[in-house]
């Protein structure tokens, strides 16, 4: 009898055994996805540091220094016309589309329903009804609203519309990784470069904090090469597709060899997310920072500047140069970055840099001009999330005109701001102190 019992209750050992086998998985499981979110939020940046260059930045040496290090051909200046509004901006890009002749490649973050969105499928779709060769990059998550049925009609007309890491199985490990480039090229011969989406909020000023205040630069000649080549990588990674040689018309002049003070050149600066954490926006936006003499100006909608560019901005002020930052004000579409932007405030008000928000609408540009030699102008915002886990692309431009034109536009547009004392920071309300370490928690991926 006693082996007989044994044996029936065999079986019961064993049934538990599975069972206290997968509950330890599933501690462990959720051990290893906690610890992957913990590290998502609060992996610390990476720590950039760079001595100062010592040379001129308009000097032939530093200028091809910066192109080196950021893998970046240069070219001669074409045309470069800045729009600084919404509503300049669709106008001069929707003329391009409508005048195309060959080819439309159009890479935004944001393509949202509404009147600009009706605007640009209707003179895309004509173009393609045309003949025009049609490439459309959406990015799944900026929009998100978005349904794939609103290209339908484009597509209908031979125009293609792709979705940049769309929602599967198989980009769950990039889902943190999105395009955040805003491209227009036409024709391989006119180009437009900032950070305008296709959405209302630029040109309708019924929406709240709309128009958008935000600045986009027009540009043609082989610079524009270098905007193709930004939407080329993307569309091999939405589409598996290589760009057919005759999306890139052939070259109308030499490379400089030589390029004297003021000659009006630059540099496409793709960048991407790398293994090592790096990017190339970054170390751009660092090595300018650490070649100012005079004066930094930067307008940024996101303004969250981690240790290494808070002590680059510190060290520029020490040397006595000014540096003058311009962000939104109460009208910000993240209420979460404003929280962790202004929780950065007290040590660079008390390091000497001069902070103003822009009081009108919301403050969209991105804008960084040194010395008034060097201007960057793109889709990089001043925070983690555009310089370590987005495709963004911007212009370096060398040209003191140019720079000159922007920070006209700069100091109209502190007229219309708060400046922002450090008695103000300090005396900022109970809520906002508060709500500032949640802030701090996500403000990697807003």
């Amino acid at each position: 009898m006693t082996r007989i019992k044994a044996h029936l209750d065999l079986p019961r050992v064993w049934n538990t055994a599975p069972v206290t086998l997968l509950g330890v998985l599933s501690v462990l499981a959720g051990v290893v996805v906690a610890a992957l979110f913990l590290l998502v939020l609060f992996e610390p940046s990476l720590s950039y540091r760079t001595e100062e260059p010592g040379v001129p930045a308009d000097s032939p040496g530093f200028i091809n220094y910066l192109s080196a290090l950021v893998n970046a051909r240069l070219f001669s200046l074409g045309e470069a016309r800045v729009l600084a509004s919404g509503r300049d901006i669709y106008d001069a890009q929707l003329e391009a589309i409508r005048g195309a002749q060959r080819a439309i490649h159009l890479e935004v973050y944001l393509f949202l329903r509404g009147c600009a969105g009706d605007a640009f499928l209707s003179a895309l779709e004509e173009r393609a009804r045309a003949g025009v060769a049609v490439r459309v990059i959406v990015d799944r998550i900026g929009s998100l609203r978005t349904p794939d049925s609103y290209f339908a009609r484009l597509r209908a007309a031979g125009g293609r519309v792709l979705w940049y890491q769309p929602i599967a199985w198989y980009t769950l490990k990039r889902f943190n990784n999105r395009t955040h480039r805003d491209i227009l090229v036409v024709d391989g011969e006119v180009g437009f470069v900032g950070g305008v989406g296709v959405a209302d909020w630029w040109v309708d000023a019924g929406l709240p904090g709309s128009p958008w205040r935000d600045t986009t630069l027009r540009i043609t000649g082989d610079f524009v090469k270098g905007l193709q080549t930004s939407f080329a990588e993307n569309w091999l990674e939405a589409s598996g597709e290589i760009l057919p040689l005759d999306a890139f018309p052939a070259q109308t002049q030499e490379e400089p060899a030589v390029l004297p003070p003021g000659s009006g050149v630059g540099m496409v600066v793709d960048s991407s997310p790398s293994a090592g954490r790096s990017t190339r926006a970054r170390v751009l936006f660092q090595v300018l920072l650490a070649s100012a003499r005079h004066t930094i100006e930067i307008a940024s909608p996101y303004f969250l500047p981690d240790r290494s560019l808070t002590k680059e901005l510190l060290r520029a002020v020490r040397r006595g140069v000014a540096v003058t930052v311009l962000v939104p004000g109460a009208w910000n579409n993240h209420p979460i970055t404003r929280l962790a932007s202004r929780r950065r405030y007290g040590t660079l008000l008390e390091g000497g840099v001069r902070i103003f928000e822009y009081q009108p609408a919301m403050m969209h540009a991105k804008v960084l001009v040194v010395d008034g030699l060097w201007s960057v102008l793109g889709s990089t915002n001043f925070d983690s999330r555009s310089f370590g886990l987005n495709d963004e692309v911007n212009v370096a431009i060398l040209q003191p005109a140019l720079a000159a034109r922007l920070q006209g536009d700069f100091e109209a547009d502190l007229l219309s701001s708060h400046p922002m004392t450090l008695e103000q920071w300090r005396r900022r309300g109970v809520l906002e102190r508060l709500a500032a370490p949640v802030a701090r928690l996500l403000e990697r991926q807003v």
